[in-house]
């Protein structure tokens, strides 16, 4: 039989709402987070139902950019990434990670956080997050990002971090990435950048 190539073809485009609600689906974690983790307070996000975290985060499609973009295969959602402005994520901003790292200054009125990766399970390991990671890059920057700021696991040192880490992302995603550790303020975990003198976007000319 041939093989279906447009089947196992993944691109990846902006988020749509419809999308995310479909590769969330009812069960497990982003189901129930809906990725407002960092957007709200810690005893906000402790008194929100799911319902209501949903509808939040429905509610950020309503405004522009999108939150986020997502990568598909044959035509249906495999995977998302969290990508906003670093001020809409105030828990990120009051987050220990943040207080104890030893920062370069930049411009935070263009500062970017890469948030989040939810990649389905049976498309893991194939390539996904590291397109889902491009695709942030391009949407940021284009967005009127200036630098890119993302919070990963350092496996080599957390060579036993599950799920309920790795939605970081990992250290090793972003070096191949083009992003640089500027911060390792708590063991296993560290703060990488990159800036956007650095990136030619897709559309630019060579």
């Amino acid at each position: 039989m041939p093989h279906d190539t447009a089947a196992h073809r993944l691109e990846t485009a902006p988020a749509s709402w419809e999308a995310v609600e479909e590769l969330f689906g009812v069960k497990g974690e982003p189901s129930r987070c809906w990725c407002r983790w960092f957007a709200l307070p810690g005893t906000e996000f402790r008194s929100a139902a799911p319902s209501e975290l949903k509808e939040l985060l429905r509610a950020r499609f309503d405004e522009d950019p999108e939150p986020g973009v997502l990568a598909f295969r044959g035509g249906q959602p495999v995977g998302w990434c969290a990508v906003e402005p670093r001020a809409n994520y105030p828990r990120i901003e009051r987050s220990q990670l943040l207080r104890a790292a030893d920062l370069p200054p930049v411009d935070v009125e263009t500062l970017w956080s890469v948030s989040c990766f939810v990649v389905s399970r049976d498309h893991r390991r194939s390539g996904v997050a590291a397109m889902l990671l491009r695709a942030a890059v391009n949407h940021a920057f284009k967005n009127g990002a200036t630098t890119l700021e993302a919070y990963p696991i350092d496996t080599s040192l957390r060579p036993k971090a599950g799920p309920s880490d790795l939605y970081h992302g990992t250290v090793s995603l972003f070096i191949e990435g083009g992003f640089s550790v500027v911060s390792t303020p708590i063991p296993g975990r560290a703060v990488v950048r990159l800036n956007r003198a650095l990136v030619r976007l897709n559309g630019e000319p060579a």
